[in-house]
């Protein structure tokens, strides 16, 4: 059996309503500073009984919140110890040191944290060169796993390189002859290309011919057309002039002989009639008016009869 002093730390404070009636128990406990001292304190002393000095000195602080507080439903340490009596709340403990009262025991246990101590750092220093060689030796694994990689690819990229210049080789001996077949099915098909460039150029070129002529002799057509068009006008103009002309002189003659005489020649017989047509330079006439139609099929019977008579 031996003593052990805990000195802890602890927030409080009253949680009552203003306006309700538990305002009052606030000071229904004279010294309440004490009795939740002596609450704590009899909560810690439970937690310490019962388990052992190695255990209760690894895991002091939570074995102290779950005297103080308790577990939840879900076993979890709450955050709230309540004293009902006076609405006083412990909200937060803090255990500021634990060590044995017996100073041989705290001598004993200051040994044998130091112990603790130096195993743990001796452990963890022998984990750090064990895990220091680990590395060591996997660095030293992808060295030379990466050395025979570079090693297998530049093996695999000398491979490659006697390929290339053995094609090359066989590219060069065969390029001379792949090119002059090649220039020469160039030529040819430059010269086909060439020729049915001749032979498209030459049937527009007769196309273009071909259109100029029929242009040059619709031209030519419709110039003549109209020229013909104007002899044709021209001939109708001096007909229609020779028309009006003869018809003047008639009117001029008809007026100069007079209607007297032309009753006279009427009256005449044939003979004088054709003396006096000699005299005015007439072979023949004829005078009638609308009341005496004339039938001009047997006057130009008669007038033929009689100078075949003649």
């Amino acid at each position: 059996w031996y003593q052990r002093r805990v000195r802890v730390s602890y927030n409080w404070l009253f949680e009552v309503d203003s306006n309700s009636k538990d305002v009052d128990k606030i000071f229904s406990v004279p010294d309440f500073v004490g009795d939740a001292c002596k609450a704590i304190a009899s909560r810690v002393r439970g937690a310490v009984a019962g388990h052992s000095f190695d255990e209760f000195h690894k895991h002091s602080a939570k074995l102290i919140r779950t005297a103080i507080f308790g577990l939840d439903e879900k076993g979890k340490i709450r955050n709230r110890f309540i004293f009902s009596q006076n609405k006083l709340v412990i909200t937060n403990i803090d255990i500021q040191s634990v060590e044995p009262v017996d100073s041989r025991t705290r001598d004993a246990l200051q040994k044998s944290v130091q112990l603790a101590i130096e195993i743990t750092t001796k452990s963890q220093e022998a984990e750090a060169r064990h895990e220091a060689e680990r590395r060591e030796q996997e660095a030293k694994g992808r060295l030379e796993r990466q050395k025979i990689e570079d090693e297998a690819e530049a093996e695999k990229a000398r491979t490659n390189l006697l390929k290339l210049q053995a094609e090359s080789a066989a590219v060069e001996s065969t390029g001379q002859a792949t090119a002059e077949a090649k220039a020469r099915a160039d030529s040819a098909q430059i010269e086909a290309e060439a020729k049915v460039d001749q032979s498209r150029l030459s049937s527009e070129a007769e196309k273009i011919k071909a259109a100029a002529e029929l242009a040059q002799l619709k031209a030519r057509q419709e110039s003549e057309i109209k020229h013909q068009k104007s002899l044709n006008e021209l001939e109708i103009s001096r007909a229609r002039d020779l028309a009006a002309i003869e018809s003047s002189k008639f009117k001029r003659i008809v007026d100069t002989i007079g209607a007297a005489t032309l009753r006279d020649i009427a009256a005449a017989g044939p003979e004088m009639q054709l003396q006096l047509l000699k005299g005015l330079g007439l072979k023949s006439f004829m005078i009638t008016d609308g009341n005496s139609p004339v039938n001009l099929f047997n006057t130009a019977g008669g007038l033929i009869g009689a100078n075949v008579g003649q």
